[in-house]
């Protein structure tokens, strides 16, 4: 019976503690919330979603996607790069961290997917 009294002794000073300290918003912070891109999707002509279900596009799809993961000194943005495939037409989209990251991507899919049929739409991230 002591220990129940304890722990509810402990939760309420925990309850007063958290509802008097100051909860502050990021413009109070001086930081910026974090980032919404919808704006900047929105006008990307092309997305995932215009990908067809084609076994042969999502294979391609697939291998490429294998391909950047198993690469272990790509970033953890590379690694996430938005991959489209369209009738063999891959296009890449997404951050990188820098310039020989966005070369090092195309580098590795040479084998994979032929150099005219990749549309590298990387960005580097400021």
């Amino acid at each position: 019976m002591k220990l129940i009294g304890s722990t509810l002794a402990a939760s309420a000073v925990l309850a007063v503690a958290c509802s008097v300290s100051p909860v502050l918003s990021s413009a109070q912070t001086g930081q910026e919330a974090s980032p919404d891109n919808s704006k900047t999707n929105a006008d990307h002509k092309k997305t995932a979603d215009d990908q067809p279900n084609a076994s042969n596009d999502r294979l391609t799809t697939a291998k490429v996607r294998k391909t950047i993961m198993a690469d272990k000194e790509l970033s953890s943005y590379a690694h996430n790069i938005k991959i489209i495939t369209t009738n063999g037409q891959v296009t890449l989209k997404g951050p990188v961290k820098s310039e020989e990251e966005k070369q090092r991507i195309a580098n590795d899919l040479a084998g994979i997917v032929p150099t005219g049929n990749i549309t590298n739409q990387l960005t580097v991230k400021p």
